[in-house]
């Protein structure tokens, strides 16, 4: 057939261009073949594009047109090419040109109408699950010899299982589509290099970051495929790979009904190499599907619909044939949900493909035979279209073009006469599916009338009248009535300058009469009300967070809990909304991560990042530890964890920080510099952070600063052997910095953590980083009294096992030097009175708790005195870091008697549980001249007895 003039035009250009570069192979395309390729031109800017890109491209395609055969030998072919590559450059060089070719291929059937929809979809699966695979085993091969092949208790390799998500496990993979993956393995253990040995977990992360690379990262050649891994558990904040072990716990005790849904399409990639992935399989179905037909589906399948439709008003998509009404997404609704209700009874429904379940469907008469017809005759239609309009330029859409010539090129294939006929029989189409949705699916049932309390509406709709507003508020004999009226006519006059639109006004006018029903009635009413509404002006225009508390509205009941506990915690969801989708777990929420699971779990979360991508690793990491402080303040305000257990939470919170802040400087400094020539025949990067004052003492507060030193082992002469050499001095002085740098530098969600390194040796004119030689000369030779008291509370809070054994023995030999007594307690005192004139509170009948006389610096100051007046003697005295068990110890060996000592603690731990108070209610600690009198008499005696 002849071309219009306009697509005429696209043809004669990229012909053009080829006539110029590749003469030869343009003149063997001669008579019918000329005509198809000037048409398929035409039609797909992609083929076009590829062949001016690879110039192998146009005769390949000419011998291999005919090919019936190509999907199965995908793998094959690809494997040889691979085979021959030795870098990860070569393989992702390699992936993309095969892939290019193979897809050209496909669009050029797909352009021809040579080809089934069915077929079409089987070869986009196939050529996915063959990249997939063997970009994987080549990766495999790969890591093992870098760091030796994963192996469970009996030596046994161990492989990563791929969970191939959605259409591409169904087998129904679109033309530009994402691949949704779960990645896993099925035991825990090590690999098998005794010498760079690490754990599976480890192995398989570092393997699965590079098989997303492999396949996502944009080159020259483009790229294989957009990886989305957030199907798997906890989604994009969980581990990047699990074992089954842990992938059955969490489906058991966590999985949601989304996750049973997106499971059915679940399939293991390149299953015939796995003699384990039978076991996964039989775990993932116990979960998915139900032993008994499952009507509590039906429920869901009525939240879920409402997600679906608030999904597409909050994209604003409009001729969506996906996610609109009635599209692609409604038709696998439908099917999927009969799976779930009733496939846990009969086999026919755990199939994967949708066109093989509506089969199982209408054998089992499941369905109304007009409702499955309708079904599959719109799917096939729509999936057409859908595959055409991503080949016209392999970019993924859904949504029907705005420009004539894309909507030409549609109607053309799908055999319309004109694109109005074409668009008038696609919503044909959706519409029919729509209605069959609506039929099966049902409504909620559940309205906003009976939601929302009639006297609240009438607050918020009045709140333009702040007269009006306070005499409701008045009658309904709220305290603070004024100011309530004035805080809402406020917000609303701030509401009013922001642009919210039509969408996000109809959230507000929803979502308030129930935000207000939960807090003007109460006692701090007028407080709470200020701190939510502050909330709400800073995501006014992010209608997904409005639509957050709109669809779950027991979010709202935890928002004013937290809020009116903490203004500290209010402001920290009002600067980071990201956090306010944990009020949706109240599980994890008030149940903050084991503290022996901070390391594993952050490690976890900065996986799915690349180690290159510095800037996302950072903020990553400042998201990670707003997340873990808003749990622990919320376990604080409930209750559930005692002031010790709060500081031992974000101490060890801040010990995962710095190693991961340490792994991602030390992986800059090694890029650039290589690493030093000492550590070539050791484990270990011969680094160490110590931590002193609260961090070491274990002891952290909700604002303190990290206090730390860093120190190395690197001797004289030595240089790091990298491309870039420098001095193995230097290397550990810019590597101190570039922590420095990383903790300090302020991203869009804040600075990490203040760092403070004054108390190295010579203090801010000292160097950044020293060798343990130089520090313990230091100690013995320079240090003033004040700096061996800080040493007190000192300990390594990472680094290697020889540095921590070599840190802790240079401690105990300083602590526990003859010291005289008398001058000991001088020094002590007059150090404790100059900080009290520098430091205390000026203010008059105010105590500061931790400053003024006889409060916690007193207590810190008499346990220090204790360990370098007595360590002499009693050298386990030097073992603790922190002040309670330092005065345990104290009375243990007699130094102290029992009763001073508990009397002591306990003073201690109640102003530091009131310190821990205010600062949650971000309120000073110079509190009422006569509080804690009881507390500082117990101080003030123990201060006259051991001190004065």
């Amino acid at each position: 057939m002849s071309l219009p003039a306009k697509l005429a035009y696209y043809a004669n250009r990229v012909l053009d261009a080829l006539s110029h570069a590749q003469a030869d192979n343009l003149a063997n395309w001669q008579g019918e073949q000329r005509q198809l390729l000037e048409r398929t031109l035409a039609l797909s800017d992609f083929i076009g594009e590829s062949m001016q890109h690879d110039e192998t491209l146009l005769p390949w395609l000419q011998d291999n047109l005919a090919s019936d055969h190509r999907q199965k030998a995908y793998r094959k072919c690809l494997k040889t090419r691979l085979d021959n590559q030795l870098a990860e450059n070569g393989l992702m060089r390699e992936l993309r040109r095969f892939r290019r070719q193979e897809m050209v291929w496909l669009a050029w059937h797909d352009f021809n109408n040579t080809i089934a929809l069915e077929d079409s979809l089987s070869h986009l699966s196939t050529l996915a699950e063959a990249i997939i695979m063997e970009a994987y085993g080549w990766l495999y091969c790969y890591c093992c010899k870098e760091w030796g092949t994963p192996l469970d208790i009996n030596g046994n390799a161990q492989p990563m299982l791929i969970l191939g998500m959605g259409k591409l496990g169904g087998g129904e993979l679109n033309f530009s589509s994402d691949i949704d993956l779960i990645f896993t393995y099925p035991e825990n253990g090590r690999t098998s290099d005794v010498r760079r040995s690490i754990s599976n977990v480890q192995f398989f992360t570092r393997l699965g970051q590079r098989l997303i690379k492999a396949l996502s990262q944009q080159t020259f050649d483009g790229f294989c495929y957009r990886v989305d891994m957030r199907l798997r558990p906890f989604g994009n904040s969980g581990p990047l790979v699990m074992s089954f072990a842990a992938l059955k716990d969490y489906y058991q005790e966590q999985g949601r009904d989304w996750e049973r849904y997106a499971l059915i399409k679940a399939r293991v990639m390149g299953n015939e190499q796995f003699h384990c992935y039978q076991s996964l399989y039989q775990m993932l179905r116990s979960f998915v599907f139900r032993r008994y037909i499952d009507f509590s589906v039906i429920q869901a399948l009525r939240r879920m619909k409402e997600m679906i439709r608030s999904e597409v008003k909050r994209r604003g998509l409009t001729n969506n044939i996906k996610l609109g009404p009635g599209g692609i997404r409604e038709v696998e609704f439908i099917v999927q949900s009969c799976q779930l209700i009733r496939g846990g009874r009969d086999p026919m429904l755990r199939q994967r493909g949708l066109f093989q379940t509506l089969h199982a469907l209408r054998t089992l008469n499941l369905l109304p035979e007009q409702n499955l017809d309708t079904l599959e005759a719109s799917y096939r239609y729509l999936r057409r279209v859908e595959n055409i309009l991503q080949a016209i330029g392999d970019k993924q859409t859904q949504t029907l073009p705005d420009n004539s010539i894309d909507q030409l090129r549609l109607a053309i294939v799908m055999d319309e006469t004109s694109w109005t006929n074409l668009n008038k029989n696609i919503h044909t189409y959706m519409l029919d599916v729509h209605q069959v949705f609506d039929d099966i699916i049902g409504n909620n049932e559940e309205t906003e009338s009976q939601k929302n309390n009639a006297i609240y509406s009438k607050v918020w709709n009045a709140a333009r009248d702040t007269e009006l507003v306070k005499k409701i508020l008045q009658d309904m004999s709220t305290k603070h009535p004024v100011e309530k009226a004035n805080a809402l006519l406020n917000f609303k006059e701030e509401l009013a300058k922001r642009t919210l639109g039509p969408r996000g006004r109809k959230v507000f006018n929803r979502l308030m009469p129930e935000v207000l029903s939960h807090i003007l009635r109460r006692e701090d009413g007028f407080a709470v009300l200020e701190r939510v509404l502050k909330l709400l002006v800073n995501i006014a225009t992010r209608t997904t967070y409005l639509e957050l508390f709109d669809e779950h509205r027991s979010t709202i009941t935890q928002l004013v809990k937290l809020c009116s506990a903490s203004p500290m915690v209010a402001d920290q969801l009002a600067a980071l909304p990201i956090l306010l989708d944990e009020l949706l777990n109240l599980q994890h929420l008030y149940n903050p991560t084991p503290l022996e699971q901070y390391h594993n779990e952050l490690f976890e979360f900065l996986a799915r990042i690349p180690e290159e991508d510095m800037e996302q690793q950072m903020e990553i990491t400042r998201q990670y530890k707003q997340i873990q402080l808003l749990r622990i303040a919320a376990a604080d305000i409930a209750e559930i964890l005692p002031v010790m257990k709060v500081s031992d939470h974000l101490t060890y919170l801040s010990e995962a920080i710095i190693e991961a802040v340490v792994n991602q400087a030390w992986y800059q400094m090694t890029e650039k510099y290589g690493q030093p020539l000492h550590l070539a025949e050791r484990d270990g990067r011969g680094f160490a952070v110590i931590g002193y004052g609260k961090l070491g003492g274990i002891e952290l507060g909700y604002n303190s600063d990290l206090d730390v030193i860093f120190l190395h082992d690197c001797p004289n002469d030595v240089c790091t052997d990298g491309l870039k050499k420098i001095d193995g001095h230097q290397f550990y002085l810019r590597l101190a910095q570039r922590i420095v740098h990383l903790f300090s530098t302020h991203t869009t969600s804040g600075v990490l953590y203040k760092i403070d390194t004054r108390l190295r040796p010579s203090g801010v004119s000292g160097k950044l980083a020293t060798t343990l030689e130089s520090f313990q000369d230091y100690q013995n030779n320079e240090a003033w009294t004040w700096e061996h008291q800080a040493l007190v509370r000192a300990r390594m809070i990472y680094g290697d096992v020889a540095l921590g054994k070599g840190f802790a023995n240079v401690r105990k030999q300083v602590l526990t030097q003859a010291r005289d007594r008398d001058s000991l307690r001088q020094e002590v005192a007059n150090m404790r009175m100059k900080m009290h004139n520098h430091l205390s509170s000026k203010k008059k009948k105010k105590f500061h708790i931790k400053h003024d006389l006889y409060g916690i610096t007193d207590i810190e100051f008499l346990t220090q005195y204790l360990v370098l007046a007595n360590s002499r003697d009693e050298p386990e005295l030097t073992r603790w870091s922190d002040n309670v068990r330092i005065l345990e110890d104290m009375a243990q060996v007699g130094f102290i008697d029992t009763a001073q000592m508990l009397n002591l603690r306990d003073a201690y731990v109640t102003m530091r549980n009131e310190i821990h108070r205010l600062n949650l209610l971000d309120e000073s600690i110079e509190i009422a001249e006569n509080s804690f009198l009881a507390e500082r008499n117990v101080v003030r005696v123990a201060w006259e007895t051991w001190i004065e």
